[in-house]
């Protein structure tokens, strides 16, 4: 088989590792990484690494831009800041646009950005979602990222934006963060990645063609 990057338009309700060991079988390659992963509810572009070539080009894909397209549900916050997390408290405040256009306002440019507790990063050792789920609490130190983010809709409870954002951007956060600015709380509904660094989602392929019978990878691949 040969090596290359593989772009896949991750299907809802998988976790992003779950791929790597298919591939594996698909393509009889041992080494496969990716280029940033998404959450379970999560779709759009991965950026999968065949072979060693190209795995060691790893920290070069993560360091991307990318830009997603977001849903957020106003009104409910979760524990884990999306869809997935327990309801942790709730408003009946109903922001009105024009108070969404003037928050989006303050979620411009490099900000601060705490890492949230249900997530893959590890602090001294410990990836911080296996403490979460033990209901332990850690101090995290605020990262700092650059996002760009545009209105695209509103019709209450649902708000969409557009987001570009810089290595290490939590839009679970982000959706928390705006929610809190708003006064009414918030959490992610639905996240789909459109580009990651120059690579579109209208070059992906769906997961359910890869894993056809019989499909041939190799003209897929880029180099």
């Amino acid at each position: 088989m040969s090596e290359g990057i593989l772009l896949v338009d991750k299907p809802r309700g998988r976790t992003s590792f779950s791929l790597i060991p298919v591939l594996r079988k698909l393509t009889g390659l041992k080494t496969i990484g990716h280029a940033g992963t998404l959450d379970p509810f999560a779709t759009g572009v991965m950026v999968l690494l065949l072979g060693k070539k190209f795995t060691r080009r790893a920290e070069e894909f993560l360091a991307d831009e990318k830009e997603y397209s977001a849903t957020l549900f106003l009104g409910v916050a979760t524990d884990s800041f999306d869809c997935d997390g327990k309801p942790t408290a709730a408003s009946d405040k109903i922001p009105t646009e024009h108070e969404i256009e003037e928050c989006l306002k303050k979620f411009q440019g490099t900000i601060l950005q705490t890492p949230p507790m249900f997530s893959a990063k590890k602090v001294q050792g410990k990836r911080l979602y296996e403490l979460a789920r033990k209901g332990v609490t850690i101090e995290r130190a605020p990262v700092s990222v650059t996002i760009k983010t545009r209105f695209v809709s509103y019709s209450y409870p649902i708000l969409e934006l557009d987001i570009t954002c810089s290595k290490g951007t939590y839009i679970r956060s982000l959706a928390d963060e705006i929610g809190k600015e708003l006064g009414c709380f918030a959490h992610l509904s639905a996240l789909k990645r459109t580009r990651s660094g120059s690579f579109h989602l209208s070059e992906c392929l769906s997961w359910e063609k890869i894993t056809t019978p019989h499909f041939d990878l190799r003209g897929s691949l880029k180099q």
